[in-house]
């Protein structure tokens, strides 16, 4: 009878506990696993690690390599790749690969569910609503797929980012998975301080998160200074306050000793006026945290209706101006992939 379980569904403990139940030595789960994230999970070469010939053969049969495949691409012209990843257990995520400015690197960015309940106005992936929560595995899948890519264009995956579909603080038990797989430096061997989680603000979970002691990034979507607006583009901001969600961040602070990161995209009319920016630099008084402005990619209509459009780039600019006079740390993101829809959610609506 075949597993249910792809090998990248395995840690090492788990992986360890399955070959020992079919009498053979569990050792061999560290290094099966370790050159299979090495090598951005292509078939394992059983004789070059010197696993016995019945053990790889039971391993065929019964744990499938891989749970996932690429169906579609598209890469911009600054270099950025989505891929859009269709999974055995039934839909499908996007995930990017960002080159860096240096040649040698490269960033990448992955989804913790198909598609997302949160709502926010100005996001196409929660046009369509949840569908389901990724795996560990799943999320390790978009991992593997992001090396293989990045060595092909012959960088090294440097970086992740949970910021592509859905809201990792509602799947914070398979999100902490799929980092252990992709951080661990037996596995993945990314790093934990060069991973990073985003969320619009789930306080409880926020705190299971500072709890979990990962020693990774945190990245808060906050996106306005006041409970008001707020409300306005994220409906979550009715049942957490921004008050709330700045307290979280700050406990992260205090116990990871990491700063976070406050991301703020700027729609025009909506949250980019002098005031907001006034207010945005209160709620940093004290806090050793660093914002990041985001210039918005369109994405048509939002649930509500409302077609928002990117802040103009002196906007954008003065923004930053009236943060730097308050000495907040800031600086605004360049956009990337905006000629080929690079809006989470954006590809697979295409492909819907």
């Amino acid at each position: 009878m075949q597993s249910m379980n792809a090998l990248t569904d395995y840690d090492i403990a788990s992986l360890a506990a399955l070959i020992g139940s079919w009498g053979h030595k569990p050792s061999h789960a560290g290094r099966l696993l370790g050159y299979f994230y090495r090598h951005a999970g292509q078939p394992v070469d059983f004789d070059r690690l010197l696993i016995p010939r019945a053990l790889g053969e039971k391993l065929t049969a019964e744990v499938p390599l891989r749970q996932s495949r690429v169906i579609a691409r598209t890469q911009a012209a600054d270099g950025t790749v989505k891929l859009l990843i269709e999974f055995d257990g039934g839909g499908s995520v996007e995930s990017v690969l960002m080159p860096a400015h240096r040649n040698e690197r490269a960033a990448g960015c992955v989804s913790s569910q198909i598609g997302c309940p949160m709502g926010c106005d100005f996001c196409a992936t929660t046009q369509a609503g949840l569908v389901r929560n990724l795996t560990a595995g799943e999320i390790a899948e978009q991992f593997l797929h992001l090396k293989a890519l990045a060595i092909q264009m012959r960088r090294k995956l440097q970086t992740v980012v949970f910021m592509g579909m859905g809201e990792p603080m509602l799947n914070l038990e398979n999100v902490i998975g799929g980092i252990r797989l992709i951080a661990d430096p037996v596995l993945g061997a990314v790093g934990w301080r060069n991973v990073n989680v985003s969320t619009v603000g789930i306080v409880p979970a926020m705190d299971r998160f500072t709890d979990a002691n990962l020693n990774v990034n945190l990245t808060v979507s906050l996106h306005a200074p006041d409970d008001q607006t707020r409300a306005r583009i994220i409906p979550a901001a009715q049942r957490f306050p921004v008050a709330d969600i700045i307290a979280a961040a700050k406990r992260f602070l205090a116990a990871s000793k990491l700063f976070p990161t406050i991301a703020y995209c700027l729609l025009d009319g909506i949250n980019d006026s002098d005031e907001h920016a006034g207010r945005l630099a209160d709620l940093m008084e004290g806090f050793r945290a660093h914002v990041n402005l985001i210039p918005y990619n369109h994405i048509g209509p939002g649930i509500s209706g409302t077609v928002y459009r990117p802040s103009p780039p002196e906007r954008l600019r003065q923004f930053l101006r009236i943060l730097h006079a308050r000495k907040v740390v800031a600086h605004g993101r360049e956009s990337r992939g905006s000629d080929v829809h690079a809006a989470c959610g954006q590809l697979r609506a295409a492909y819907s």
